[in-house]
């Protein structure tokens, strides 16, 4: 099993960048799936995007398309997300997630970090 912890949240203005990491601690870290998703206040989690575990897959929500960009590096156990133009309505905790088959559902996803806050200020 891996055990994934994100950091690289923060405050940031509408219009500007952050980049998300994800280290998962535990063997066979190329052997998974790894998702980002996100929980805004009062809101479901939400899809943001996935990539397996080659990096040969990748999706993305329509609402990031464009904007923001998921990669690995199974050298060093970490995903990342880089957010670029980023939107009041990005403001969210966003939660790394390491799963088995490649899939936009929060369900299908096994193994969860503690999240980072995202806050973008208009």
């Amino acid at each position: 099993q891996v055990q994934p912890v994100e950091s690289g949240g923060g405050v940031v203005q509408a219009g500007g960048s952050l980049r998300l990491s994800c280290a998962a601690s535990g063997r066979a870290f190329s052997t998974y799936t790894m998702g980002w998703f996100r929980q805004a206040p009062g809101k479901e989690r939400e899809f943001v995007a996935t990539i397996s575990g080659r990096g040969g897959n990748i999706q993305y929500a329509d609402s990031v398309k464009g904007r923001f960009t998921i990669s690995r590096d199974n050298a060093k156990n970490t995903v990342y997300l880089q957010m670029n133009s980023l939107k009041p309505e990005d403001t969210a905790v966003y939660y790394c997630a390491a799963g088995g088959i490649v899939r936009t559902t929060a369900h299908s996803y096994d193994y969860w970090g503690q999240g980072t806050q995202v806050i973008v200020s208009s």
